[in-house]
């Protein structure tokens, strides 16, 4: 078990909570905790240098989010990989996310700011592609979300962005595999032009396809490959 090094938070308890909270989740999310790490209250608290009742209240907030299980004898454990939980998920993104497209396929898109700065990031040549994991992996993830957003409906958006954080530590280990990277381009390249072209059938086509390669990485996952992501990490 493995926790960063304490972040400066001002001295406001609402705030320092949040900071802890977050800490923690950046944890999960970077593989420093792994899924079955066990830890007491009493440890983190060390760790991020607060009392208690800081901690205790970031932890309950990660328990009611799934992250965590709170075992009252013998502290607090990383919840393990629920694959059947992520692949429901990933089957609630391809209904959001073909919905987003049927609608932007009906919107002027000439003047859409966040589909010019789709393009600018995706839709670039080989050379201008980048190739650091973590950095594809947010764009990634901010690709599908700019696509919701575009849409302009604010509570399939808040819905969506639920679901893509709940599925960020499974993103994060598809772009631990060097190909995606290059696939990941190429399909959002293609996503892009079908929509621009007003295929809207072909852009929902893609997108499902796209993610559903995504969906299938769930079922790879090993314990192996989540000490692997932590190397990669630097954890």
């Amino acid at each position: 078990m493995q926790i960063a090094p304490s972040k400066k938070t001002r001295d406001r308890p609402d705030n320092m909570v949040e900071g802890i909270y977050r800490q923690l989740k950046d944890d999960i999310f970077e593989f420093r905790l792994m899924p079955g790490d066990r830890f007491s209250e009493s440890e983190v608290a060390e760790r991020v240098q607060a009392s208690r009742t800081p901690v205790r209240q970031a932890l309950y907030r990660l328990e009611r989010e799934g992250y965590l299980l709170v075992h009252f004898r013998s502290g607090w454990q990383v919840r393990a990989f629920d694959f059947k939980y992520f692949e429901e998920l990933y089957d609630v993104r391809i209904v959001l996310e073909t919905a987003a497209l049927a609608r932007l396929g009906q919107m002027d898109l000439e003047g859409n700011a966040q589909i010019a700065i789709l393009r600018e990031t995706w839709q670039v040549s080989e050379s201008e592609r980048l190739q650091d994991a973590a950095q594809v992996s947010a764009l990634d993830e901010r690709f599908h979300c700019a696509l919701v957003e575009a849409a302009g409906n604010v509570e399939m958006a808040r819905m969506h962005l639920e679901i893509t954080e709940k599925i960020r530590i499974i993103r994060r280990l598809d772009f631990t595999q060097g190909p995606r990277i290059e696939a990941t381009y190429i399909e959002h390249g293609q996503i892009l032009q079908a929509l621009l072209e007003r295929r809207i059938e072909l852009a929902q086509q893609l997108l499902r396809s796209h993610i559903e390669i995504s969906k299938q990485e769930v079922r790879k996952i090993t314990l192996h490959r989540l000490h692997v992501a932590r190397e990669l990490a630097g954890g």
